[in-house]
């Protein structure tokens, strides 16, 4: 019988470890190795308040990756302490993406990889001229816009490699920078 109480001990002993490791999370996997795979979240299990944020692509969402739907679930979380007008902002972003073709996706990731090459100086030129393009009145904006469309690829490539920092748009007025520019 003396023996039942130390065996009985031995056991405890044994499954102490195997107990509290299951109170702890997995360890990371080492280097190399992916973290495992989210579980799909279908759309009905999202809340109402995720629903709203990720309205625009609610007839997507069931065929995302769940590594996909775990991103968007974060930017989500993230959205809530968004202002009001930023919200609105990228919600319409969002939907401008949803509609457009994979040719179309596909030229704006390059046209965003072109800008993320440019250097801090070159983004700040581009980003001043499409603010003074923005702010030229609808009826000049328009005019400028047709003549692009009416020109042949290579005639666009050469007007772009060719333009000036104040080539078809006015040069910003001497007292008045884009906001949030010195």
């Amino acid at each position: 019988m003396r023996r039942a109480p130390l065996l009985f001990a031995l056991l405890l002993a044994a499954a102490a470890p195997v107990a509290s490791a299951q109170d702890r999370p997995p360890p990371p996997p080492p280097s190399g190795e992916q973290a495992p795979m989210p579980a799909p979240r279908p759309w009905k299990a999202l809340s109402a308040d995720e629903k709203d944020i990720l309205a625009p692509l609610a007839h997507d969402w069931d065929t995302f990756p769940p590594q996909r739907q775990s991103k968007m679930l974060d930017k989500a979380q993230r959205w809530r302490g968004l202002p009001p007008e930023r919200r609105a902002e990228i919600r319409e972003r969002i939907e401008r993406w949803q509609h457009m073709s994979p040719e179309e996706r596909a030229e704006a990731r390059r046209n965003r990889q072109k800008f993320q090459d440019l250097s801090p100086a070159q983004r700040d030129k581009l980003h001043d001229a499409f603010e003074r393009f923005r702010s030229l009145p609808p009826a000049q904006r328009q005019a400028l816009m047709d003549k692009w469309q009416s020109q042949s690829p290579d005639q666009r490539r050469d007007a772009v490699d060719h333009l000036g920092p104040n080539d078809a748009l006015p040069p910003p007025p001497d007292d008045h920078r884009p906001p949030g520019r010195p």
